[in-house]
């Protein structure tokens, strides 16, 4: 007859792992995934053994390439400049600044940041100028420019300012409107550029705003608006609203940057 083996009660019993599927969830469910659907972010990402599945990997190169593709693009001017004739502000002017191409652009940011040809640019006494530049995303540009520039102009256009004509700059970094902005003879300039892409984001727009521009002025002398990619990032009326308050508060304070808030949206600023 074998002996049989008798519980111990000194054994200590053995308890779930806490890494483990929970006895009330079913196996396959993600508990991320409703999570996902209110961000762009990547979160909670699946893993297949010690890695990333294939399909996260795959996507994840599709957004880099898609970033890359945002940068070196060229900004195709030819297709822009009818949009940027039909807003009837006048003959648009196309520039480009100091750095001859793509890889000087991205290798010598000063180069960016003073145009060439200010002698072509029109002068006078207006109270807005609108300068375009590819700046790191053609894309968001080709995408998002003349829509926001429609929504801008109809917003400045309420607040009774005059507006220049516009000006299109490639290779253009954000500084380039300084230059213009002072050679035109406006009082401030908004400078529409591409911002730099991300693996979420790849055409995101911005609006930098500079009061009493000219060569030198630094950062925290401007107001920036970022973010513009509607239908996850800003919508165009919001960013053309929000710059119409900027310039307003900037011809009553002097002054743009640190010292220049929207109170409007953020009344706890004022």
């Amino acid at each position: 007859m074998s002996a049989q083996i008798q519980p111990d009660d000194r054994t200590p019993a053995i308890e779930p792992s806490v890494t483990g599927p929970s006895v009330t969830e079913p196996l396959g469910t993600d508990p991320w995934a409703p999570l996902r659907h209110t961000t762009q972010a990547r979160i909670g990402l699946p893993r297949a053994g010690m890695g990333m599945t294939t399909s996260t990997v795959l996507e994840l190169q599709a957004a880099l390439a898609a970033a890359r593709d945002a940068v070196h693009v060229p900004l195709d001017v030819d297709v822009l400049l009818p949009g940027l004739e039909a807003l009837g502000l006048g003959t648009p002017t196309v520039l480009r600044s100091q750095a001859s191409d793509r890889s000087v652009y991205l290798r010598r940011p000063d180069l960016g940041r003073a145009p060439e040809g200010l002698d072509l640019l029109p002068t006078g006494s207006w109270d807005v100028g609108l300068v375009v530049g590819d700046g790191l995303s053609s894309k968001a540009v080709a995408e998002h420019a003349l829509n926001l520039l429609t929504a801008l102009v109809a917003a400045l256009r309420d607040e009774d300012l005059s507006l220049a004509p516009p000006v299109l700059v490639t290779q253009a970094r954000v500084a380039v409107g300084d230059w213009i902005g002072q050679a035109m003879g406006v009082r401030t300039v908004l400078t529409l550029i591409g911002e730099r892409p991300g693996l979420s984001v790849a055409d995101s727009l911005g609006i930098y705003l500079t009061h009493d521009p000219r060569p030198g002025r630094t950062d925290a002398e401007r107001n920036c608006i970022s973010n513009i990619h509607p239908p996850e990032g800003l919508g165009y009326a919001e960013a053309a609203a929000t710059a119409a308050r900027l310039v307003r508060g900037a011809r009553a304070l002097g002054r743009s940057g640190v010292d220049l808030k929207d109170v409007e949206s953020a009344p706890e600023l004022s």
